[in-house]
């Protein structure tokens, strides 16, 4: 079976905006599902809408933003405070297998689109949940928020500057993420039960649960980790950035003692190996700026590409700092461009499915 018609014969509906909660109705839209996205024509529906870059289109009903999410699915404008908007959504809904919300749940259980009221019209019906703090708490928060809720913020950023947000709302997509496979499971237990179920995550939970070793870290060697650029509080070199004879940065993550060996043969300084200040990873971690002193007028020597060749044959993960334009020049990237129209529009956007099933 094609990943693509995985899905094929499921019906979600969509009552979520901006980037999590559409994700997840995506994945599904990806796999071949029936997705139907809700939006309210009287606020102007999902607010990414209006999120453009300075160069798009004003006049455009949509943005690049809200392509980033909304594929593959079929909208509707129904205003839900109205009896029509809310019979419409019924209707939509009594025959769906899942719905996708990040309502505040007093706004749903106002609008009648809380779990208890749709489990009576779709008892069948696996109703997943979006919060931004838990179901205790209503705070309204955007991705950056949490970022700095969840620590992320504190962490990002260059020793003593100020704090600098990740470039993309991992936040929301490591929780669209978390509610995906939760609604994977209540659907494969419906399969055995034929019951529905109400999932839910916050994203302040799915990001929490994403700190790995910074919550280690913390919890048991009492380490609040400060911000570092790129660099690793546990390994060295790892995050580091070196400049080639080209002028053209690039980042070493040695992490092992073997492949720092190899970093160093394929530099021609096998001394650095062998200096007692770099012969294990703890100690490379204590001498860090020694070792990127000794290091940097290495790289010096040869151009990037001729590094990334010596590096991959002898297996140093080494990488090239790429722009989106350098990023999309690569036959993989390329490879998962997908091209549709919406609203008229034609757009271009990445698949967000990255897997393959043989």
């Amino acid at each position: 079976m094609a990943v693509s018609s995985f899905f094929e014969g499921l019906k979600v509906v969509e009552l979520a905006s901006v980037l999590a909660g559409p994700a997840v109705g995506m994945f599904f839209a990806e796999l071949g599902a029936e997705v139907v996205k809700v939006e309210n024509p009287r606020t102007g529906g999902d607010v990414t809408r209006c999120w453009k870059l300075p160069t798009e289109d004003m006049g455009s009903p949509i943005s690049a933003y809200y392509c980033a999410a909304n594929y593959h699915k079929q909208v509707r404008l129904l205003d839900l405070s109205t009896e029509e908007g809310r019979g419409e959504a019924y209707r939509l809904i009594g025959d769906a297998d899942v719905l996708i919300s990040n309502y505040k749940l007093s706004s749903a259980r106002h609008l009648g689109m809380d779990y208890e009221t749709l489990r009576s019209i779709n008892p069948r019906l696996v109703y997943g949940q979006l919060t931004a703090f838990g179901e205790a708490e209503t705070l309204p928060a955007f991705d950056v928020v949490l970022q700095a809720e969840a620590g992320f913020l504190y962490m990002c950023g260059e020793a003593g500057r100020e704090p600098s947000k990740m470039p993309v709302a991992l936040i929301d997509l490591l929780a669209a993420h978390q509610l995906k496979e939760g609604i994977l499971l209540a659907l494969l237990r419906r399969q055995q039960t034929g019951q529905g179920a109400y999932v839910t995550t916050s994203l302040l939970e799915a990001a929490i649960a994403s700190l790995a070793n910074q919550a280690t870290n913390w919890l048991m060697a009492g380490h609040i980790a400060r911000r570092m650029g790129s660099l690793h509080p546990n390994i060295a070199p790892y995050g580091d950035i070196f400049y080639a004879l080209d002028d053209k940065p690039l980042v070493v993550a040695a992490g092992s003692d073997q492949q720092f060996r190899c970093l160093c043969q394929c530099l021609e300084e096998n001394g650095l190996a062998t200096d007692e200040r770099f012969s294990t990873n703890t100690r490379r971690v204590l001498h860090r700026e020694a070792l990127q002193e000794a290091l940097a007028p290495a790289f010096r020597r040869q151009t990037r590409e001729e590094w990334l060749r010596r590096f991959a044959g002898a297996g140093v993960p080494v990488g090239s700092i790429r722009n989106m334009q350098e990023v999309f020049e690569r036959p993989q990237a390329q490879a998962m461009v997908l091209e549709e129209e919406i609203a008229g529009v034609k757009t271009k956007r990445v698949r967000t499915v990255a897997f393959d099933i043989r």
